[in-house]
């Protein structure tokens, strides 16, 4: 069941957000909840972050005041250096990489920052919090690029 689900996720996540948006808007808060905790796990068992790496090539983490504090301390930089040799500042308002793939990133895929990475780094895909229920849009996103978050959806609609 499990390789058929993840077989071709990509096509099916693309031609499935329809569906994931009409569950997303109906979805009961309590229900989904009590359910992540296993589709999550479940998802990290069946997926692995260094095959994919989606997230880190192909979008950013904002970097709030005390990620660029802790990161620019690690990699021995002034804070300023740091911001100006890495980040920019998006449309909303956030600190975010300027490149991608994510500067940190190596050819194998792993973080050079890893154990200091940013808060939205390490809880990303948010598949084991409210976040998927709260921020639709962004679940919506991330389902289309990150086969842990559709394998969650899938199950999550399977299950109702």
């Amino acid at each position: 069941m499990t390789e058929k689900l993840l077989h071709n996720w990509e096509k099916k996540s693309n031609e499935r957000q329809k569906v994931y948006k009409q569950f997303l808007d109906r979805a009961g808060k309590n229900e989904v909840l009590r359910l992540l905790p296993e589709f999550h796990n479940e998802a990290f068992s069946k997926v692995d972050c260094l095959q994919c790496a989606n997230c880190c090539k192909n979008f950013s983490p904002r970097f709030k005041t005390p990620d660029i504090k802790r990161i620019s301390k690690f990699l021995r930089m002034r804070e300023g250096d740091f911001i100006e040799t890495y980040l920019r500042v998006d449309e909303d308002g956030d600190f975010v990489v300027k490149s991608s793939p994510c500067p940190f990133l190596g050819i194998d895929n792993y973080c050079a920052i890893y154990d200091q990475r940013p808060s939205d780094c390490q809880r990303f895909p948010y598949t084991d919090e409210d976040v998927i229920i709260k921020r639709k849009v962004l679940t919506l996103k991330n389902s289309a690029f990150c086969p842990i978050t559709y394998y969650v959806l899938e199950k999550l609609i399977a299950k109702k």
